[in-house]
């Protein structure tokens, strides 16, 4: 049974247009694909190679000619312009059906009244003389006699055979570089290596503030004296400090660095470039480094100023561990410049670099260095306080029932960041609005959690009563050791009802703690080892249903041997590197037999915990029963279930962490300031327990 908790990554949408209604070039109307202009032009050209347009003359030989028309006496008159005949066919003789390619005009059913066909004559002499030879025969009122006529040609023919086409070519071109350039004209061309930023000013102003940033105290200190720094700046200069150059916003997707970012840009008051390290990147050789040089440029002729580069991962990578076949990487090119820009031999006072990124293991030494980035301030996910003060943002615009409790649902939601609390929130905003009520209250709250947490219910999906009974019963497992175990989280909800890709689901609520013990890991084992033994003590067999389940305990044990030293084999050896500079993928840093004794240790730990759980239900196999009995009846069964059959916990309740009250600012009732506890890194942040289908 796997942790299914989703995070999203808060997503700080650009304004689509400035104060005039200026579109932007990340606006709509900028997704074009320019496979569309391609094979307009190939249309037209194959429009132009097969379709002849107006009176267009058919070319053809003097042998055809003689024989085909000069002998058969239906040429009207013979025109030679230059070395050029233009010949045309007798308005009567049209009627035969080998002139039924020039009788009429090529746009319409209209008769063709010549000239009809062309010759090249040659030595004008020698035509005119083969033309006499071959009327020899004739009468004289039959001969046709040659007229000559200059060779011009009218503006029109130069228009319509040079300008046009030229003309039509310049439409194209003028029309891809303002699709290329975000609407600027044909020179946007020139303009690849400008800086792609968006410029904050007075013009074009983030109306986001630090009172739309909550659950991050710690990290708006920091900030908000960079700000302080920007408007004050003789408060610290008098006394000899210096700003910092630059500060890198490091955390999990969703916990709202980009939105701390932004309200730094609406505080700050000064102009403010925003862009993504991926704006620095591009198909051109050169282009990241010239775009690095514009940017600091510009950033320069402004100061005092911020600069924020959002996922500066992408092109911060530490250099030379990706292989490179080209004598010029690209990427490094454009850290290097940034590297220099940051912190080289040129001036760059007053413009301060903000950075976002939550790989900050795999960024360039070089680039963390005091002098560039001088600090890095940590978004953690939100410990329960948090969370309450990002209830308190996000439900402001929502209609509440006034009996909500914004303490439970801070309680009910460890593990969440705040970008998931946001998405709770509008999730039970349209669950009520679903069910036609008139505000929201604690149940749409609950059920938009166990929508986010365990996904869509899918009651309509065809289970056999032999396969219900075998869900029920895993469940039941679960939810029994997690009750009878001391450090097992408490149960808060199981259910039969499939969700997802899920067959069944138990919800628990991890405990708010920031180290983890022995005892508390293995505990946690035999809880998810729970489904697959009640399956084993019921029915005699096992089933593919703990396929999470085993996926979960085999990374927490092998974590717990390799990572934690908590096993006295191993001894107290860890071999995870933090830097992520290694590559253990590939190379792993221990022999063959420490991986052999890892592999039994590892084994030896999980048997035991089954072991254990074993014995613990074959202890409680009644209330096992009862508990699945009941499960199988109701479907969905509760905390209060579970008192019922096994009794209260013999372990008194933990007193739980008194949640800071909203009635001042600092959020402390008693004007005491408390700093809240983070989540434990070891500690799995979801809280449902799922019997998947296996793959």
């Amino acid at each position: 049974m796997s942790d299914n908790n989703r995070s999203n990554e808060s997503q700080g949408g650009q304004p689509k247009g400035g104060k005039d209604g200026k579109k932007f070039p990340n606006s709509p109307r900028f997704n074009f694909n320019f496979y569309w202009i391609y094979g307009i032009i190939i249309v037209i050209l194959i429009i132009t190679q097969f379709f002849q347009w107006g009176t267009a003359e058919r070319k053809i030989m003097f042998d055809d000619f003689e024989r085909t028309m000069l002998m058969t006496k239906d040429v009207d008159k013979i025109v030679v312009t230059g070395d050029v005949a233009h010949i045309t066919i007798k308005k009567d003789k049209l009627s035969d059906p080998k002139y039924k390619d020039v009788r009429f005009k090529t746009w319409g059913n209209v008769e063709n009244p010549g000239p009809h066909y062309y010759l090249n004559t040659g030595p004008a002499e020698l035509f005119a003389k083969k033309v006499d030879e071959a009327q020899k025969s004739f009468a004289p009122e039959e001969k046709i006699s040659i007229d000559y006529e200059q060779d011009s040609h009218s503006y029109w023919d130069i228009i319509l055979n040079w300008l046009l086409p030229i003309g039509f070519f310049i439409v194209i071109w003028v029309f891809i570089m303002r699709r290329m350039g975000g609407g600027g004209g044909g020179s946007q061309i020139f303009n690849i290596g400008k800086s792609k930023a968006q410029l904050f000013d007075k013009d074009l102003q983030v109306r986001v503030t630090f009172n739309d940033v909550a659950g991050l105290e710690e990290a708006k200190v920091e900030v908000m004296e960079i700000v302080d720094f920007l408007k004050t700046p003789k408060k610290y200069t008098t006394l000899g400090g210096k700003i910092p150059r630059g500060a890198l916003l490091v955390g999990p997707p969703g916990t709202g660095k980009t939105l701390l970012a932004k309200a730094v840009a609406g505080e700050a008051q000064v102009p403010f470039f925003s862009l993504s390290g991926s704006d620095f990147v591009e198909m051109f050789v050169g282009v990241g480094a010239s775009r690095v040089r514009d940017l600091f440029r510009q950033a320069k002729e402004k100061a005092p100023c911020i600069i924020f580069i959002d996922e500066i991962d992408a092109i911060g990578r530490a250099r030379g561990k990706s292989p490179s076949f080209s004598a010029n990487d690209e990427r490094e090119s454009t850290l290097n410049q940034l590297l220099t820009e940051m912190d080289g031999f040129g001036s760059n006072s007053g413009v301060i670099i903000l950075a976002a990124t939550n790989r900050a293991d795999i960024l360039d030494r070089a680039l963390l260095r005091p002098g560039r980035f001088d600090r890095q301030i940590y978004v953690e996910l939100p410990d329960v306080n948090g969370r309450k003060a990002i209830f308190l943002v996000h439900l402001k615009p929502l209609k509440i029932n006034d009996t909500l409790d914004i303490d439970f649902l801070a309680r009910q939601t460890p593990g969440f960041s705040g970008a998931d609390i946001a998405n709770v929130c509008n999730e039970a905003a349209l669950i009520a609005a679903r069910k036609n009520k008139t505000s929201i209250d604690k149940q749409d709250f609950l059920d938009a959690i166990d929508r986010i947490i365990g996904g869509l219910e899918k009651k309509n999906k065809i289970i056999s009563p032999q396969e219900k009974k075998v869900i029920a019963y895993h469940e039941a497992g679960h939810a029994s050791v997690s009750w009878l175990l001391e450090h097992a989280h408490p149960l808060i909800k199981v259910t039969i009802v499939p969700r997802g890709n899920s067959l069944g689901a138990a919800w628990y609520l991890p405990e708010e703690r920031q180290i983890t013990t022995t005892d508390q890991l293995m505990d946690e084992i035999c809880a998810a080892l729970g489904g697959r033994v009640a399956e084993d003590i019921i029915f005699g067999k096992i089933s593919t249903g703990a396929l999470s389940d085993l996926e979960k305990i085999t990374k927490q044990a092998y974590a717990m041997v390799t990572i934690y030293g908590l096993n006295e084999k191993i001894g107290n050896i860890s071999f995870y590197d933090s830097s992520g500079q290694q590559e253990y993928n590939f190379n792993k840093p221990y022999s063959e037999q420490t991986a052999e004794t890892i592999d039994t240790e590892v084994k030896k730990m999980i048997d035991f915990a089954y072991a254990r759980t074993k014995d613990l239900l074959l202890q409680h196999k009644e209330q096992l029963s009862q508990l699945a009995g009941r499960l199988l009846e109701r479907e969905v069964i509760f905390k209060e279930d579970l008192e019922q059959i096994f009794g209260k916990r013999k372990w008194e309740d933990k007193p739980e962490i008194p949640l800071l009250s909203a009635s001042t600012p600092n959020g402390s009732s008693n004007g005491k300031e408390e700093k809240p506890a983070a989540l434990p890194p070891v500690n799995p942040p979801a809280a449902v327990d799922e019997n998947k289908e296996p793959s």
